[in-house]
């Protein structure tokens, strides 16, 4: 008896599995693996009630007299790279390949100079401003401040998150409006007679300078910015695009080749679309044109 009921227990994980988004275990959706997932199987049994996943809402915290504002991002698939709407492909974007990622949640805006200056106590900007984006840091300098806001934010974060720099395509999905994407070539909604002034601050509109984060048009899933003001790092070492498959890719492979993603004020409005890519061979270099944004999401591992 005991046998055949752990059977059907099993069985009934592994049927329950589908709903779950990519941990196949974590059927109650709470980002853990453990007896939770037991019993909300075991209630399924009893009652055929199916767990649900909760709805995501935006996050906000605390910290320095500065506020973080965090937009949410339900995981999905999508095809990442030079899609049909970009008519003028890099090499560096293609082949186009299908990506799945889980849910997250990003940063409203690029991290502004206050959001910096709460936690760490260097000023190394080229543009002053409190609420204008960080720049003229390190790829390095970013990681180590995000592992400074996880150690001043620690009580506050959701059990399996953590501040850090998306994913390529983490970036991407988002810029492209993750599941309320309506395909734009740019990082906003050009409907109704907008154009991409109405987005980004590039080389036509910015007076060679960074702006007030927030001040153009967000995109779908609210986030600012997304392309122009500045062009911001994703987490690991570029590494060229093949049409396998991915599941959350994560490169690490120990080499000092950054990437960034977006386009900047210095930049050619042509360059502020969802899939253009930027990369240099020093994570300890600086350029005025570079910041980065945070997101709030799981803990990462290497792909290979």
């Amino acid at each position: 008896m005991k046998k055949s009921l752990f059977a059907f227990l099993a069985s009934s994980l592994l049927a329950t599995a589908a709903m779950a988004q990519l941990n196949p275990c974590d059927v109650n959706y709470d980002n853990k693996v453990n007896t939770a997932d037991v019993v909300a199987i075991y209630t399924n049994i009893i009652d055929g009630t199916t767990p649900t996943k909760p709805e995501m809402t935006r996050m906000a915290f605390s910290y320095g007299g500065a506020n973080f504002f965090f937009e949410p991002v339900e995981g999905g698939t999508f095809m990442m790279g030079a899609t049909n709407e970009q008519d003028d492909p890099q090499s560096d974007e293609l082949p186009v390949h299908q990506v799945t990622v889980s849910d997250f949640y990003m940063a409203r805006t690029e991290l502004t100079q206050a959001q910096w200056k709460a936690v760490a106590s260097n000023d190394p900007f080229e543009f002053k401003g409190d609420n204008l984006p960080v720049e003229s840091v390190s790829y390095n300098e970013a990681i180590f401040y995000c592992i400074m806001l996880n150690s001043a934010l620690k009580d506050q974060l959701p059990e399996g998150m953590t501040f850090r720099l998306p994913t390529e395509a983490e970036w991407e999905y988002a810029a492209r409006g993750g599941k309320k994407s309506k395909h734009w070539k740019y990082c906003g909604d050009l409907e109704s007679g907008k154009s991409i002034n109405d987005y980004a601050w590039h080389s036509d509109n910015s007076g060679e300078k960074t702006h007030d984060v927030g001040t153009k048009l967000p995109n779908e899933l609210g986030l600012y910015d997304m392309a122009g003001n500045v062009m911001e790092y994703c987490m690991g070492t570029y590494r060229d695009y093949t049409s396998k498959a991915q599941v959350d890719p994560y490169f690490e492979d120990g080499n000092t080749t950054c990437v960034v993603r977006g386009s900047s004020y210095d930049m050619k409005s042509e360059t502020g679309t969802t899939t253009n890519r930027g990369y240099w061979s020093d994570k300890s270099g600086k350029q005025k044109y570079v910041g980065f944004r945070l997101v709030l999401g799981h803990q990462l591992t290497v792909t290979f």
